[in-house]
């Protein structure tokens, strides 16, 4: 775009030839070259397509077209409106709305000119309450993120597709009701169920639908797919959500098969004579429940889990003490859930001298913060793989290996893994896996993980390990 030209000859110049072809819009404008997906994807909203889903891996570029069709949209249009939202405010906020304002950013200033950028809300300067892009997250409790948009020209962009709430879609319908309405779903294809489902599968005939897989994305690097490949498997369903953006099996959704958990039984190995020992401690929160202690030194499980009920906090330190004191191999660390009663558990068994841990599951993962929700389902991760190996040893512990075999896990809309919680396993009437829950907790220290108060042997290493991660 040259310097001379003013601010009526980019509106005149978008009336003809960017209205017809988004692609040369966001060559000339914006300075991006869009991929051939992204070309098709653009072309079928420019020609008028009422319902156009997008099912991808990660990093193929799907933010960026959806930012490029908003600005597109509003630019070509009179009296045009764009809603962009997603399912939670860090969707919309942190990511989707940033990267339509670095596009917007980027352009040339005769271009940005044509702009008011606010929060939540970027408005044509000739037009500002008839041509705007606005921002709103999609909840059940607030279905009406993508409801009462009137205007000739109306497009609705949904990112993290597979997340919204089936209440903003159902509210969805009236905006589309006007004659030129377009509305654009995009995600990673993390769920067998629901409105963005539905559009790849039995509402395909009527809606467009692209599959973009980062094996045919030049945006993914060849380093990515080797480690998703070999972290996860390419027959898991992690791999294909997030590599192949094919949606996950439905009969792959426990953590931990059956078949890692009986090997480990069978297995006749003996402990890593210098490994090194960590107990795991599970609180019991619900009358029902139990408190755990798990001992695991290196490569095994060295003695069957310690399961106590109706011990108070006070009560369950004593026996855990008592524990402490009677072992020749002291543990290097003990792992409390510190969620619940646990931090008391924690905090007293350190100032009794024992070198124990208070670890908040629920909190962001150590090191997987774009693999998993939180710690709890990194931990539950960092277990299963532990279990793969060839010369680890459990014992004979029939709820044990329930336990283990029993939680779930889920996507979460933005791809992360989330772990069944104890609350979700109870709703479908099955106990509380405290015995599991204490053996994933020996890999807390394993997982890198920033450690609050009291320093112990481990604590220099660790803060090494942790600088500039957490």
């Amino acid at each position: 775009m040259s310097d001379s030209m003013g601010r009526e000859d980019i509106f005149v110049k978008a009336q003809g030839q960017w209205k017809k072809d988004p692609s040369i819009f966001v060559e000339k404008v914006l300075g991006a070259t869009p991929d051939d997906w992204q070309r098709k994807l653009m072309k079928a909203v420019a020609r008028g397509d009422r319902g156009i889903s997008v099912r991808s891996g990660h990093g193929v570029g799907k933010t960026s077209c959806l930012s490029w069709l908003a600005l597109w949209w509003i630019t070509v249009h009179q009296d045009a409106k764009v809603v962009v939202t997603a399912p939670t405010s860090a969707q919309l906020h942190d990511a989707l709305l940033p990267e339509l304002k670095s596009w917007l950013n980027s352009a040339p200033d005769q271009y940005k000119e044509l702009f008011i950028v606010r929060a939540d809300r970027i408005e044509f300067a000739f037009r500002p309450q008839s041509n705007f892009i606005s921002a709103r997250t999609s909840r059940s409790e607030q279905p009406d993120a993508l409801q009462g948009v009137h205007a000739d020209h109306v497009l609705l962009i949904c990112d993290e597709a597979s997340g919204v709430p089936e209440q903003v879609y159902e509210a969805a319908g009236g905006s589309m009701s006007a004659h030129h309405a377009t509305m654009v779903l995009a995600g990673n294809p993390v769920r067998t169920s629901g409105y963005f489902y539905d559009t790849h599968t039995r509402l395909a005939d009527t809606w467009t639908t692209f599959h973009v897989s980062c094996l045919d994305s030049s945006r993914v690097s060849e380093e990515y797919v080797k480690e998703c490949k070999l972290r996860y498997g390419e027959a898991s369903n992690s791999y294909r959500i997030r590599v192949l953006g094919e949606f996950p099996r439905g009969d792959d959704d426990t953590v931990i098969p059956m078949e890692l958990v009986q090997g480990a039984i069978q297995r006749d190995v003996e402990p890593i004579q210098y490994g090194d020992i960590v107990w795991g401690v599970d609180v019991a929160r619900f009358g029902a429940d139990a408190s755990a202690l798990c001992k695991r030194k290196g490569n095994a499980i060295t003695e069957p889990i310690r399961l106590w009920r109706g011990l108070d906090t006070m009560q369950l330190t004593g026996a855990i003490k008592a524990e402490y004191d009677t072992v020749p191999e002291k543990p290097l660390e003990i792992m409390v859930d510190a969620i619940g009663l646990g931090a008391g558990v924690a905090d007293r068994l350190r100032e009794l001298g024992l070198p124990a841990m208070a670890i908040n599951v629920s909190e962001s993962p150590a090191i997987g913060g774009e693999t998993y929700l939180n710690l709890r389902a990194e931990l539950w991760y960092k277990a299963k793989a532990w279990l793969e190996g060839r010369d680890v040893r459990i014992p004979t512990d029939s709820r044990l290996k329930d336990e283990l075999t029993t939680v779930r896990y889920t996507y979460t809309s933005s791809g992360k893994i989330k772990i069944e919680s104890k609350a979700d396993l109870k709703k479908r009437g099955v106990m509380s896996p405290d015995a599991a829950d204490a053996f994933v907790l020996t890999f807390a220290s394993d997982a890198g993980i920033a450690i609050r108060g009291k320093s112990f042997k481990r604590m220099g290493r660790i803060k090494r390990a942790l600088a500039g991660i957490v």
